[in-house]
């Protein structure tokens, strides 16, 4: 039997029952396998490895791996204090996208409401899930690490924190996207654009008393209508809560 040795680093702990954490693990094993699926044996998902080294030496995922090896696998915080010159790290998208799974709805919402585009149904089943982010490229965010490790995942991670408003931060961080934020542009139901809509044209769909309504002396007359679902909006009393959580989060960044 054949023996490697382990050593997980950072918040990939996180996916390692107590007792191997921040150890050297020993792996004994019989059969070829490649470094890939000997890392998720142990339960730490594919997508979240940024870089892999071997006996001193980068490598990529096809590695086959042999008696003896020490390994060193690393996420992507790393890159702080290393620079390999290999990473299993796919290549960025050039558009941030996203597809959550069940678990995650109230980030769903925080998402679109910032102006990512967010896919997200609470009937998804784990293989359309994987699916959609592997032909659409799009980031898969999810509870489940199982899901993560599906082989058609590329782009994913699995979302540490369980409170909604810090899951929020917490996806904004990893993924920088701060600079990309756009506010109240997507619908936040179904997840289509949002378009001026003149107000005459839409009038009927509104409620009485938005028709009529003035606010600080001045008639509610800016509307938005979903260009999939037809959904109207327009800045009513929801509007400051919505608006007080998007600061709050603009003032996560700055309180870094």
């Amino acid at each position: 039997m054949a023996i490697a040795y382990f050593y997980f680093h950072g918040e990939l702990n996180h996916f390692l029952p107590r007792h191997h954490q921040q150890v050297k693990i020993s792996h004994f094993f019989e059969e070829r396998a490649s470094i890939k699926d000997m890392i998720e044996s142990l339960g730490v998902p594919h997508p979240e490895v940024d870089f892999i080294n071997v006996n001193g030496n980068y490598v990529n995922f096809s590695y086959i791996v042999l008696d003896r090896d020490t390994i060193n696998v690393y996420p992507i915080s790393a890159r702080s204090t290393i620079i390999p010159s290999v990473s299993v790290m796919p290549e960025a998208l050039s558009i941030m996208r996203f597809v959550l799974d069940i678990h995650l709805g109230k980030l769903a919402t925080s998402l679109r409401l910032l102006g990512f585009d967010t896919l997200y149904r609470n009937d998804y089943e784990d293989a359309k899930l994987a699916q959609i982010s592997y032909s659409q490229g799009r980031i898969l965010l999810t509870r489940d690490k199982g899901l993560l490790m599906r082989s058609l995942v590329t782009y994913g991670y699995y979302v540490r924190n369980i409170n909604p408003q810090q899951q929020i931060i917490e996806v904004l961080q990893r993924y920088d996207l701060f600079k990309l934020i756009s506010p109240f542009k997507r619908c936040l139901p179904c997840n289509g654009l949002l378009e001026p809509v003149d107000k005459q044209s839409i009038i009927d769909q509104v409620p009485e008393n938005v028709r009529c309504l003035r606010r600080q002396a001045t008639q509610i007359d800016i509307f938005r209508r979903c260009q999939d679902c037809d959904r109207i909006y327009w800045k009513g009393s929801h509007y400051e809560r919505l608006q007080h959580f998007i600061d709050k989060v603009l003032n996560s960044q700055r309180d870094e």
